[in-house]
């Protein structure tokens, strides 16, 4: 899988508009190996949320804004914080968040329960002015994203983790385009990671019971 430890890294998981609730579905060992059994939370996240397709465009912006915030870090360290990060970042509400001043920028910067990385705070306030700029202009972000996998879901068959990719030429030129939009922390590697959590593609592997009902919510 892509990257779950930003730009550089080999990465997994994610997604942004669920909530992971606290009863871990009852699965076989074949899940994935990156959800961790010891760790209840990536289990849920696994299990419920990541992979299925998202076509939501605040969820969207959600999820690539905290894919930024994980560059360098395990996407367990941002899902433990992610209830923060929507409560320190106004539920995610670009409307807000683009309204965002120096006060407020100095309030997520003394903040503890998030990550206080002064250029990912003004990268996520700038990103919410950039998508709403595109919205003022009639672009959908949705419909911005989805065309670099053909529109609909695109089904990987990986059998193994280490077959599945850190980046792929979908995800280099998302990339690029999102980078000349003015979207930071969106390197090709965190662009497939997002894009393998709002399920764009499907990487879990073939011997996970998840894979089948991914590839089924993208047929319904």
């Amino acid at each position: 899988m892509a990257s779950e430890c930003g730009e550089g890294s080999s990465a997994h998981p994610n997604r942004a508009d669920s909530k992971v609730s606290a009863p871990v579905l009852e699965r076989p060992s074949a899940r994935c190996d990156w959800a961790d059994p010891k760790q209840p939370l990536y289990v849920a996240y696994h299990d419920q949320e990541w992979g299925a397709p998202e076509y939501d465009s605040r969820a969207l912006w959600e999820k690539l804004v905290l894919d930024g915030f994980q560059a360098g870090l395990s996407w367990i360290t941002i899902l433990r914080k992610r209830e923060s990060f929507r409560r320190a970042f106004a539920d995610f509400d670009p409307e807000r968040v683009a309204r965002f001043d120096e006060v407020d920028r100095a309030r997520l910067l003394a903040d503890a329960a998030i990550v206080r990385s002064a250029a990912k705070i003004d990268a996520a306030i700038g990103g919410a002015r950039i998508f709403l700029n595109m919205r003022d202009h009639g672009e959908d972000f949705a419909a911005f994203l989805w065309p670099f996998c053909g529109g609909k879901p695109i089904q990987n068959h990986w059998g193994r983790v280490a077959d599945v990719p850190a980046q792929s030429e979908e995800a280099v030129a998302m990339a690029k385009a999102l980078k000349a939009r003015g979207f930071k922390f969106c390197g090709p590697v965190i662009v497939y990671a997002f894009m393998q959590a709002v399920g764009m593609v499907n990487d879990h592997l073939t011997t996970c019971p998840r894979h089948s009902e991914v590839a089924a919510l993208a047929a319904a």
